[in-house]
């Protein structure tokens, strides 16, 4: 059971939690998920399955595409609508003044991660220190807002409950990017304060919200014994790069993660361009697969050294020693 699900999260779960209980529903116990999202947050978390726990790290790396609801006005202590609030404020910006404000952010800016985040500082989890009431020095780090798109506004009637001033919208980011310290800092921005009211994950790299399926789906498909149905393989994460085989009665190399000799390997001819030039190409990876077409690796070709070296080992479960 190697492969990669597209998991839909749903509210009140932690993404520790899908772990777990995918881990009870698969009997897999190699499980880990890509990117962690808050217990209130709901959308896509692609789950490595197997093998292909060892793309994790890959996919977390990823761009990402959230949909967030913005409510100006109100500061909380952990930058979302479910923390304890530190501050109201009178929203006497107009709807223009709003969107133009969160547009600004468009681009690279220097960003605080909140203290309410699992990130470690002298081995502690800031969250840990932020439930214990401390607060320690954080250094901004560069994200990347790619795009943002506004979906609706409660200025001029729209969404918003109350007379509350908000603005759904949809955002595209770099990874580590907090979207609820984006809602504070336009709060910040516009002198009004805000907090992040809701969130959906909407795309992780190309896993999308419409292939994603809830914990009881996939439990579902599992005791009909149609899980691969939706066990996506962990070489399809891959297929911008070219294929390489290995040839037969030389599987031993790529088994042991050695380095690979031109000689050992064939490109599949799906590829343009001669097979040369795609084989000693030292600027991609290759899925390289066994002489009985399993996947196993990526490697590089180097130059210097006439081989190609191995990137990252994803052994196959029916291989596994």
């Amino acid at each position: 059971m190697d492969g990669i699900i597209n998991v839909y999260k749903e509210q009140g779960y932690t993404s520790f939690d899908v772990v777990a209980k995918l881990r009870g529903i698969l009997k897999e116990r190699r499980i880990g998920h890509t990117g962690t999202l808050d217990p209130d947050a709901t959308g896509v978390l692609p789950v490595c399955v197997g093998a292909a726990t060892k793309a994790c790290e890959l996919l977390l790396d990823k761009d990402k595409e959230y949909e967030a609801v913005l409510l100006l006005g109100v500061e909380t202590d952990t930058q979302d609508i479910s923390g304890k609030v530190r501050k109201t404020r009178t929203v006497t910006v107009s709807e223009e003044e709003a969107i133009n404000a969160l547009m600004s952010f468009v681009g690279t800016y220097e960003q605080v991660p909140p203290m309410y985040s699992a990130l470690k500082v002298d081995g502690r989890k800031l969250c840990e220190l932020a439930r214990e009431g401390k607060t320690v020095e954080r250094v901004p780090r560069p994200v990347t807002i790619y795009s943002i798109e506004v979906l609706d506004t409660s200025f001029s009637g729209g969404t918003g409950e109350c007379g509350e001033k908000n603005i759904r919208f949809r955002v595209t980011c770099s990874k580590g990017t907090y979207i609820r310290t984006l809602c504070e800092d336009v709060g910040r921005k516009l002198l009004c304060g805000g907090c992040m009211k809701s969130l959906k994950r909407t795309r992780v790299s190309s896993f999308l919200e419409e292939g994603a399926h809830t914990l009881s789906e996939i439990e579902e498909l599992c005791a009909a014994g149609r899980l691969k149905e939706i066990l996506m393989p962990v070489d399809r994460l891959f297929l911008r790069y070219p294929a390489l085989y290995m040839r037969e009665g030389k599987d031993a190399s790529l088994y042991n993660g050695n380095k690979l000799r031109k000689e050992e390997v064939l490109i599949k001819e799906e590829h343009s361009g001669s097979s040369d030039s795609v084989l000693l190409s030292g600027d991609s990876c290759f899925r390289v697969y066994d002489s009985g077409g399993c996947f196993y690796a990526l490697y590089r070709y180097e130059p210097a050294q006439g081989c190609y070296r191995n990137v990252k080992m994803f052994v196959p479960g029916a291989k596994r020693m």
